[in-house]
């Protein structure tokens, strides 16, 4: 079975002389990863796209019709970036168009990822939630305080969804690993080569030579083994490569930890085929006793206001410390009666600090933006004009390359919810629904 990966992340583009070559042979599954906790969590806070919406369709537009041509499932995880049930409306208002635009017709499934507070509570209160770091237990009053939560579903929903006979799935938040060993699974290949499989390929072709994650992947699954091919001739896998990447994000070089159990690497066999493709072989799957998902919530922290500038003086770099701190001093005297206790944060971001050059950003987050506002030209005003021993200038300290000097961010989002939670089916965090496109 052929399954191909359009590239390494929806909207990141892709050359389309490789998307026609693999498709110049059948193709049974195209699938793409729209989505990464990569950006932060603002996006899933925000409800917007860290990926923009033009580079989506094209990618979209070219891949779209050959996918419905070769009756090749189309399978997109994490829509929109981060997969909220914002995200998935967003993705498929461009399906939707392009279906309208191209004259095209399938039948559309979707999940939904997204669960309710009361849902993570009672997971709290039952005992089922799994802090991921010590670092970072779960808390009462941050899950009340999310804004968002999404579940990090497997390969259970998108499986259903075959079954119904979806020709598109478009999934809320999902595993990487999730759209490419679904299909292979579903048609009866060995989990564990397709778990590894689908852990090389979410990046397209990240694991050849030139690196890209902007083009196209093939796989090639069969009983005992996989290979690896990119489609754009220009590029190569080799074993280098892949087995850099099967070690792609992952704590243990021997295990690949997934909702539905682990995949084993320990007796896995890289081979060279040929000068573009790579053969993998032995990979094994282990079932979880206790199934688990993750949940990533977000809740609002502030609003930020940035302030970034360059240093261009040696002596003025070697006393950037004092200057922080006669700055951060200024600040808090001139707000202590003006201002709520604890309504704003400052940091100062430092870059480079080659001989006389230092790049800085004056990072304020405030309980409102116009605090943040406030507290960020009080800080950027004083490090202007921060005198220290043995300045000989009168003149300012910064230069700005930017006019207007402060920049307003807007809301600041961090995560509330980074946890696993003990599930008595993988399925149930999903909202699974199909419609017919275009007719």
């Amino acid at each position: 079975m052929k399954i191909v990966a359009l590239n390494g992340l929806l909207g990141y583009g892709y050359s389309e002389e490789a998307l026609n070559l693999a498709f110049s042979e059948k193709v049974d599954y195209l699938g793409v990863d729209a989505g990464s906790t990569d950006p932060g969590p603002y996006y899933l806070g925000s409800g917007k796209s860290f990926t923009d919406r033009g580079a989506v369709k094209r990618d979209l537009t070219l891949a779209l019709p050959k996918a419905l041509e070769h009756k090749a499932p189309f399978i997109i995880g994490t829509a929109g970036g981060a997969g909220s049930e914002l995200h998935v409306r967003w993705l498929k208002d461009i399906l939707l168009e392009i279906a309208t635009e191209e004259k095209l017709s399938f039948k559309l499934g979707t999940v939904l990822s997204d669960v309710r507070t009361e849902y993570v509570l009672e997971k709290l209160d039952g005992g089922k939630m799994i802090d991921m770091s010590s670092e970072f237990p779960a808390d009462r009053s941050a899950i009340k305080d999310s804004v968002r939560i999404v579940s990090q579903v497997g390969i259970a929903p998108i499986i259903e969804l075959l079954k119904k006979g979806a020709d598109v799935i478009i999934c809320g938040r999902a595993c990487d690993t999730a759209i490419y060993a679904a299909p292979c699974i579903y048609e009866g290949f060995n989990e564990g080569l397709s778990f590894h499989m689908a852990k090389i390929m979410e990046c397209g072709a990240m694991c050849s030579e030139p690196v890209a994650a902007a083009d196209v992947m093939q796989g090639y699954i069969y009983d005992e083994y996989f290979e690896l091919r990119p489609a754009n001739p220009v590029r190569r896998c080799t074993v280098d490569r892949v087995a850099a990447h099967t070690l792609y994000e992952q704590s243990n070089p021997y295990l690949i930890y997934e909702p539905d159990g682990v995949c084993d690497l320990t007796n896995s066999r890289f081979e060279q085929v040929d000068e573009r493709t790579v053969r993998v072989s032995g990979s094994v799957f282990r079932e979880a006793e206790e199934k688990t998902l993750k949940l990533e919530g977000v809740k609002c922290s502030g609003f930020r206001t940035i302030c970034p500038a360059t240093i261009y003086d040696s002596e003025t770099v070697k006393n950037i410390d004092l200057i922080i701190k006669t700055v951060t001093d200024f600040v808090k005297e001139n707000t202590q009666n003006t201002l709520p206790k604890d309504s704003y944060t400052i940091n100062f971001k430092l870059s480079g600090g080659v001989d006389s050059s230092l790049g800085i950003i004056m990072d304020i987050v405030g309980k409102t933006q116009e605090i943040a506002d406030t507290v960020c030209a009080l800080a950027r005003s004083r490090m202007l004009h921060c005198d220290y021993d043995g300045r000989k200038s009168t003149a300012g300290n910064l230069a700005f390359p930017f006019s207007p000097s402060d920049i307003h961010v807007g809301e600041v989002y961090e995560f509330s919810v980074f946890h696993l939670v003990k599930v008595d089916s993988l399925l149930e965090t999903a909202q699974i629904t199909t419609e017919v496109v275009g007719k």
